[in-house]
């Protein structure tokens, strides 16, 4: 039994990395800094973004639910799923910040609104404040009027 929890444990957190993360070599993002101080403020806007979900994930799996729903991309709302019990810790890597107009999200053909970015970022999957595991990968971040907005990974359980 405890075999087949395990198991089922790491098939949730390979799935749920696998949507979180699309994980690219750092030599192949792509993109380059726009020089009229839009990277300055949409960086800010991306570093309060992994601030508030962290600050939430620490309140609880319902706190951050709540986040991630006001947060997920406007054109990508019906990919919005419920991580259950889990909340996560991301950390990125600003130095990685870079724009990349090349991507969609998987399974779609749609390019999102606003400005990709994409970072480095380690992640860490807790349940009831115990860690289930860590990931380090890249992450993508739309600014859009103004507001950073992700996309909510889907686990399949």
């Amino acid at each position: 039994m405890r075999t087949t929890a395990w198991t089922v444990l790491v098939l949730v957190l390979a799935t749920t990395l696998t949507v979180v993360l699309t994980v690219d070599p750092i030599e192949k993002i792509s993109g380059t800094a726009k020089a009229d101080g839009t990277a300055d403020s949409n960086r800010q806007l991306v570093t309060d973004y992994f601030a508030e979900l962290n600050s939430a994930g620490k309140d609880g799996p319902s706190t951050q639910r709540d986040f991630l729903r006001r947060t997920q991309h406007p054109d990508f709302t019906d990919r919005l799923c419920d991580l259950g019990d889990l909340t996560l810790k991301i950390d990125p890597a600003m130095s990685t910040f870079r724009i990349d107009d090349e991507w969609t999200p998987e399974d779609s053909t749609k390019h999102p609104r606003g400005l990709v970015y994409v970072l480095g970022v380690s992640i860490s999957i807790r349940r009831a404040g115990s860690l289930l595991g860590e990931q380090i990968g890249s992450q993508r971040v739309v600014v859009l009027d103004g507001k950073a907005y992700g996309f909510t990974p889907c686990p399949t359980r």
